[in-house]
């Protein structure tokens, strides 16, 4: 069984994308909508949120652990591979390659949460590709919570991400890093303040393609034939309307939310 978590809904893009090409197996979601934003908070924090919320999974199941959250990835991940003796997979490194692998210029953009560029993370994998690449770096503290709000569409969601995106207006980026997996929900209107030649990349697809990938020719998830998406199971440790309704967005069928 496969077990993600993220600090909300946002995770539950990977958890679509990991659906769609692993269909038959078994997947656990956790959304620690309780203690969302972790972007602004300690990295001890986060690492002590990460290993709960690892703990859960694997006493329900989880046979892997998929980071789905850009935020726990950057601080987190050395530890709760300390931690736990079983695979543990993070967002940033799919999303890493496919941006040096889409790049023509070498002239990249990230945005993530404060903690995810505070780390620089993404600089640092980026640079260890190739040097020569130049990687400009955003926080968007914001987004998540207006994503978490439901708000995909409002005009003040609009206003702020102009306001961010302004950022990278005199650096001529060619590609730009999503690096939170909440983000994927807001890319029309990303794309749109971009412009069309610059290629969004998004954490969730590449790393449900990277997990793919690594559990061609791998015991540690066994498929069960017949298995259906609609058998997998979605926690949150609040649960609310507004959530149910991302849920929906995201997946775009009915998902029951379960109380962990």
């Amino acid at each position: 069984m496969i077990g993600i978590f993220d600090s909300g809904v946002g995770g539950m893009t990977v958890a679509k994308a990991v659906e769609q090409l692993l269909p038959e197996h078994p997947l656990l979601y956790l959304g620690d909508i309780a203690r969302t934003p972790y972007g602004p908070k300690s990295a001890k924090t986060i690492e002590e949120y990460s290993i709960e919320n690892t703990r859960f999974l694997i006493r329900n199941g989880a046979k892997i652990i998929v980071i789905a959250c850009n935020s726990a990835s950057s601080v987190a991940t050395g530890r709760l591979r300390r931690e736990f003796n079983l695979p543990i997979f993070e967002v940033i490194t799919p999303a890493v390659n496919a941006a040096v692998k889409q790049s023509a210029t070498g002239r990249i953009g990230v945005i993530g949460t404060r903690a995810t560029i505070d780390s620089g993370l993404y600089e640092k994998l980026i640079h260890q590709h190739n040097a020569k690449f130049k990687v400009v770096s955003k926080a968007c503290p914001l987004l998540v919570s207006l994503v978490e709000e439901g708000w995909l569409n409002k005009r003040e969601t609009k206003m702020i991400l102009r306001r961010y995106l302004s950022y990278f207006k005199d650096f001529q980026i060619d590609t730009l890093v999503l690096g939170c997996t909440h983000y994927p929900l807001l890319s029309q209107l990303i794309q749109h303040r971009v412009g069309r030649r610059v290629q969004l990349i998004d954490s969730s697809q590449a790393t449900a393609q990277y997990l793919k990938q690594c559990l061609v020719d791998s015991t540690i998830s066994t498929p069960i034939p017949g298995h259906t998406a609609r058998e997998n199971k979605y926690y949150v440790t609040d649960l609310t309307k507004t959530a149910e309704g991302v849920a929906q967005t995201i997946f775009q069928r009915p998902i029951e939310l379960l109380r962990a």
